[in-house]
This record gives C-alpha cells, structure tokens and sequence, in this order.
C-alpha cells in the first residue's frame, strides 16, 4: 500500500504535465487559425469593398430604368384613359340623338 502512494502521485504528474503539453501545443494552434482566419476575413472585406463602386451603378441605373418605366406606364395609362374618356362621350352623344 505504501508503494501505491508513492507511485500514484507520480503517476498523477507525469499525466498532467503530458496534458499541460498538449493543451499548450492546442492553444498554439488555436491561435494560428484564429489568425489565418482573420487574414481571410481582411481579403474578403477588401475584395468586397472593391465591388462597392459596381453595385453602386448598378443601383443607380436600376432606378433610372424604374423612372423611365414608371413615367411609360403614366403615359399609357394617361393615353388608355383618355381614349375610354372619348368613348364614352361619343356613346353618350349617340344615346342624345336617339
């Protein structure tokens, strides 16, 4: 009984100085991938910023399409109103005369 703790704790060290090691050589690792991360990160954000100037015309050319499209559609719809307008009023004429 008086070997066993007197190996035991050797033993107990010898396994928590293995697991400090491991956890350093973890942390280490850790620390490189968070870093390599944060390099892929910095490409991404710059790569995206560049596209910036693009979705900006894009925007903009959109809405200049939609104003155009809009101004279309008033005008058609001004022209349809007025042709049933003067439908109408030719119909009524003719139901005057009857």
């Amino acid at each position: 009984m008086d070997v066993l703790y007197q190996v035991l704790p050797i033993i107990i060290y010898a396994l928590l100085s293995i697991l400090l090691v491991v956890l350093i050589i973890l942390g280490i690792k850790l620390i490189d991938t968070v870093n390599k991360t944060n390099a892929v990160l910095d490409d991404i954000e710059k790569k995206s910023k560049s596209l910036d100037g693009i979705f900006s015309t894009i925007d903009s050319v959109t809405d200049a399409v939609s104003l155009v499209s809009d101004k279309l559609v008033e005008g058609a719809a001004a022209l349809l109103g007025k042709l049933f307008s003067l439908r109408k009023k030719k119909k009524e004429e003719e139901d005057e005369y009857e």
